[in-house]
């Protein structure tokens, strides 16, 4: 037997009161056990989930310039928490929360090596079906709606997510998963379905409201937007008061070197680092002093 499979074998806790923290461990555990065609095929599911989410998003803000800038963007989050929702109750696997393992792996449950297979074919399994449904987004042409808003407001948002500089961009990442992963906490202390719904939506709308950044939903955004000035022709601009060349920023090169790689980075900072190895890290204070008082005990006695 192999070290791999000696590590994966290694039985899950079998206190009947489970901790948070270890349902966390249990949860990417069986993450990293779980077989490549498996956990492959339930990424790319996420990947659709947290696309369609966008598109929910998309309808629901384009066309609302008049309304106030905070609401409208409460309202988005609150649509786009349906990505998460599908991921947790219709089963998927999310890079962004599969970033928790970090606490199976800091227990020594699998090591290094396992741990970043399995984040690479759930990072790779999520690409695959953000562009699926890009395809089907393009194919049934939804960028024509509202006239044409839904696609130049796809376009502005795709573009404004270039903006910014790599630290901030990084620091954006760390704000969007450490909410996305207390998120996907919070349901480890739940039983149902409802209730682990209904944890994830303030969480989600909190960060999408306030503009931070998820390597995933982007993945899909900004090929969104790209998609749509490729089939754009001069006169589609200007009949929404625009010229192609205020899309000049939105390339390919920028989506990846100035949004997609530092948001990437600080996902995993964010979500693996700040909640997963955070709270791993305090459970471990809490073992290390209980054990001091055991010996202290011990030698009083």
């Amino acid at each position: 037997m192999s070290d791999r499979d000696i590590n994966l074998t290694q039985s899950a806790p079998t206190n009947e009161k489970q901790t948070t923290l270890d349902k966390a461990s249990d949860y990417g555990y069986e993450k990293v056990r779980s077989s490549f065609t498996k956990s492959f095929a339930l990424a790319i599911y996420a990947g659709i989930f947290i696309s369609i989410a966008f598109v929910f998003y998309l309808s629901v803000t384009t066309g609302s310039g008049g309304a106030p800038w905070g609401i409208i963007r409460l309202v988005g989050g609150i649509a786009f928490s349906l990505g998460l929702i599908l991921v947790i109750v219709c089963g998927g696997e999310l890079f962004t929360s599969t970033v928790l393992s970090t606490v199976g792996w800091a227990q020594g449950r699998f090591n290094t090596a396992q741990l970043l297979k399995c984040w690479g074919r759930v990072y790779l399994g999520n690409f695959v079906g953000t562009m699926a449904l890009l395809g089907l987004v393009m194919a049934a042409k939804l960028y024509q709606l509202d006239g044409g808003e839904w696609g130049i407001h796809a376009m502005t948002i795709a573009q404004g997510k270039l903006k910014y500089d790599w630290s901030q961009a990084f620091a954006l990442g760390i704000l969007c998963n450490f909410l996305v992963c207390l998120a996907t906490w919070m349901t480890f202390t739940s039983k149902d379905c409802i209730g682990k719904s209904l944890l994830v939506i303030l969480p989600v709308a909190m960060f999408v409201s306030s503009g931070f950044e998820h390597s995933i939903a982007n993945m899909f955004m900004v090929p969104l937007g790209l998609a749509i000035k490729a089939v754009s022709d001069p006169a589609f601009y200007i009949a929404h008061g625009h010229l192609a060349s205020d899309f000049s920023q939105l390339t390919f090169y920028n989506f990846i070197v100035h949004n997609l790689i530092p948001v990437t980075l600080g996902n995993i900072f964010g979500g693996g680092i700040l909640v997963g190895l955070g709270y791993w890290s305090i459970d471990q204070k809490k073992d290390d002093k209980k054990e001091l008082d055991q010996a202290v005990t011990a030698q009083n006695r």
